[in-house]
């Protein structure tokens, strides 16, 4: 746990980040990580979501959760329950969905080439959606570049996500 702290530290401090998510599908221990992730968080004052899991986020007081393209029905208890409320999205219709259900922002992938995330949306798919919704968009998907953050900023969107950017860099 202790690499775990100094790794969160290290990109929270390095980093400008506004929002950050907690995602370990294989990590039996998730609810203890979680809380150090949380406190860590707390302490450089950064929005903290966990994955998935709206109880836990509830319990350990996080900023918000981030629901996947399976739990558009668990959108409306999120949101009663006060937290952030984050859905992950890869079309035009679903991310409408996501808007009239109440979510708050959603993710939309994968934009670039990303392995066994199935085909690149692209660009112009993107800037379309931004056009079509009114809540926040983070792109996601092969985000590795600077030079990728670059284009994507000339879509609209409201920020973007990227493990393999933020773990390289």
């Amino acid at each position: 746990i202790n690499q775990f702290k100094s790794v969160i530290t290290q990109h929270l401090q390095n980093h400008k980040i506004n929002y950050i998510l907690y995602r370990d599908k294989q990590n039996e221990a998730y609810s203890e990580y979680a809380q150090v992730f949380l406190d860590l968080c707390s302490y450089f004052n950064v929005r903290a979501i966990l994955h998935g899991n709206i109880d836990l986020a509830l319990n350990l007081y996080a900023g918000g959760v981030h629901l996947t393209s399976t739990q558009f029905d668990e959108i409306k208890c999120a949101k009663k329950s006060g937290l952030f409320t984050i859905i992950s999205t890869h079309t035009l219709d679903e991310a409408k969905r996501a808007e009239e259900l109440g979510a708050d922002a959603i993710t939309f992938s994968p934009i670039f080439e990303s392995p066994n995330k199935g085909e690149p949306k692209g660009l112009a798919v993107l800037k379309d959606i931004v056009g079509k919704i009114n809540i926040k968009i983070f792109a996601l998907g092969g985000i590795v570049t600077q030079e990728q953050i670059e284009a994507i900023e000339t879509t609209g969107v409201y920020g973007f996500a990227s493990i393999r950017y933020f773990t390289k860099n």
